[in-house]
């Protein structure tokens, strides 16, 4: 009898199981994959590329993106008559090339939606992006992760103690928190371990910034602290400025950038221990924020006086010193390949759009606070509102205009960015081409 009914649900099951495999995507074919690929246009197309390897060989082996380049860019302009005679490595920078061109079109021209939900019970000042995921916190007693596109929460990390968090960073396998005198690391795949250095590690840290396997902190005393990860212990010491480290950048080639309270940068080597350089800032106005494009070797620096400055540290050059801001800047950042555009916020809580050769503020963006367009329930009390985006015209005077949260932190993403502002809420700011 046994026999007999477990004889007569393993049809059942079988047929359970062969359901749940036709509705997961590994399911769909190569063909099917491609009749949906071909409606999209070339950003989406880009994007899915990028989603696994088996997409990416799909559309690859299939054209689609060679199609989609040559319709846009009209093969015959080029003196061109045949796909083929572009070499992988031509296309992959020509869609490279184009993919920013749309980024920086959008950021310039809009139009713009900002959507806006909940994520901490208290006002929050960071936030970080990367893979499509974003990672909010210092305010309260936990980081929390997002997703970009959806708002859906994913995840959670709980500081161990009542130490205060003032730093954070994350990629694939971990989150890496400076949380008062010490490092702590987080898994993010596997058990849910915490890794805790001992306290009073290094004097009190302000800034952090992290590649793996490397932590680096800035602290109050003016002394940057290499944390390392497989040691578990401070590696490197060394003196950067008289006063406060106040951010940090790390580049390809293991060279720390520090900013100074003071007005001054500097920059030392991992290899030697020393400080190698240092770059001349005009006036006495604190760096606020620092960023690096490891695609043109140009370093950007925001100051407490509104002024966005651009060197090429290969030559300890200022290429360009503009003020773009009235106030205080808190942030600064621009997508890795992209050597057009930056996006800067600060204390004024306008989210300026720079031309990264010139310093000239290509858009200035507010949010329409005056309204919802859409308002989604994510359950338990959370709403995802859906708000306007409004581009200012260049004879808008910003001490005119209501008050707006500053811009805390920000991070940038292929047609969106992301920004925080001391209160409860995050902000996705989404361009579209027109």
């Amino acid at each position: 009898m046994e026999a007999t009914t477990s004889t007569a649900n393993q049809p059942q099951s079988v047929n359970k199981r062969r359901h749940t495999a036709r509705t997961s995507v590994e399911a769909l074919g190569d063909d099917v994959l491609c009749m949906i690929f071909v409606l999209l246009d070339l950003v989406h197309l880009i994007r899915c590329s990028a989603v696994c390897k088996s997409w990416s060989m799909v559309i690859r082996k299939l054209k689609l993106l060679q199609l989609q380049y040559h319709k846009q860019q009209h093969v015959d302009s080029f003196g061109l008559s045949d796909a083929s005679t572009y070499s992988e490595r031509l296309l992959n920078q020509q869609l490279g090339q184009l993919a920013m061109d749309m980024q920086s079109w959008s950021l310039k021209e809009g139009p713009c939606d900002v959507f806006r939900w909940k994520c901490h019970l208290q006002g929050f000042k960071k936030c970080r992006m990367k893979m499509g995921l974003i990672l909010t916190g210092v305010g309260d007693k936990v980081m929390r992760l997002w997703s970009a596109e959806t708002g859906k929460g994913l995840d959670e990390y709980i500081l161990p103690d009542k130490a205060p968090l003032f730093d954070f960073d994350f990629d694939e396998g971990k989150v890496v928190g400076l949380v008062g005198t010490r490092i702590c690391i987080w898994r993010r795949v596997g058990s849910r371990d915490i890794f805790s250095s001992r306290e009073g590690l290094f004097a009190r840290g302000l800034c952090m910034c992290y590649v793996d396997p490397q932590a680096v902190i800035g602290c109050e005393d003016g002394k940057v602290r290499v944390f390392d990860m497989y040691s578990r212990k401070i590696s490197q010491i060394i003196k950067m400025h008289p006063g406060s480290v106040s951010s940090l950048c790390f580049t390809d080639e293991q060279m720390i950038i520090s900013g100074s309270s003071l007005g001054s940068i500097a920059i030392s080597d991992l290899s030697s221990d020393q400080q190698v350089a240092t770059l001349g800032t005009t006036g006495s106005a604190g760096i606020r924020t620092l960023c690096f494009n490891p695609s043109s070797y140009q370093l950007f620096a925001g100051s407490s006086a509104g002024y966005a400055s651009c060197w090429d540290i290969r030559m300890s050059k200022r290429l360009w010193e503009s003020r773009v801001s009235p106030n205080m800047l808190y942030s600064m950042h621009h997508l890795r390949n992209d050597k057009l555009t930056l996006v800067v916020g600060g204390i004024d809580g306008v989210l300026r759009i720079i031309d990264q050769d010139t310093g000239t503020v290509l858009s200035r963006w507010i949010v329409e606070e005056n309204g919802i367009i859409a308002n989604h329930s994510m359950g338990k009390n959370r709403f995802l509102e859906r708000k306007k985006g409004i581009k200012l015209s260049e004879d808008t005077r910003i001490d005119l205009m209501p008050n707006r949260p500053p811009i805390t932190c920000l991070a940038v993403g292929m047609q969106k960015v992301v920004t925080t502002h001391s209160d409860r809420f995050l902000r996705v700011w989404k361009f579209h081409n027109r």
